[in-house]
């Protein structure tokens, strides 16, 4: 339904998987194995793999920190983008890389849920996607010190209303992972 013309296809939006977002994050590991299995589903299935890795003065470039999940391998095929921005558009070659390949739907996994996660959504919609949630393939830090929800009801929150996003010839939505059909 994207209002993007000439582009049918779906691609898997991996945002920020990396050692310094995650390593602390809510339920990490079972979250890093769902996107693990999305990543090899959307492989198999001839789906591009789009990877997002975000850098700044805390995640500095080519620290340990800022190094993709050791869990996690992303192929030399597969696209990177570099963003110092929530927004993954922002800044960066994601609309371009996108274009490559003809993609108007984007199924989104990473972290952190209330940051990133939220803010790319929120950026593939306005720019004309359909972007799709993984209820169960996002996480994010415990922020509760400064005045947020407990994680696990950041991530239920974000899934409750993303499952009901949509915009004039576009839609959001959120699936769990068994759910997610990458053909539409």
């Amino acid at each position: 339904m994207t209002t993007l013309d000439n582009r049918p296809n779906t691609a898997l939006l991996v945002v920020d998987v990396q050692n310094g977002v995650v390593d602390d994050g809510y339920d990490r590991d079972t979250v890093i194995a769902t996107i693990g299995g999305l990543v090899g589903r959307a492989r198999k299935e001839g789906v591009p793999v789009v990877w997002v890795q975000h850098s700044d003065e805390e995640l500095v470039r080519g620290s340990e920190e800022w190094r993709i999940v050791g869990e996690l391998g992303r192929e030399d095929a597969e696209p990177l983008v570099e963003k110092s921005y929530g927004d993954s558009f922002e800044d960066t070659d994601l609309e371009k890389v996108l274009a490559e390949r003809g993609v108007g739907r984007l199924v989104v996994v990473g972290a952190e849920t209330d940051a990133c996660i939220r803010s790319t959504l929120h950026g593939a919609l306005v720019r004309g996607y359909d972007a799709t949630l993984v209820g169960d393939a996002h996480t994010t830090v415990d922020k509760t010190a400064w005045g947020a929800p407990e994680p696990e009801q950041v991530i239920a929150h974000t899934n409750l209303y993303w499952r009901y996003q949509a915009a004039p010839g576009r839609k959001g939505g959120t699936v769990m992972a068994k759910e997610v059909e990458f053909s539409g």
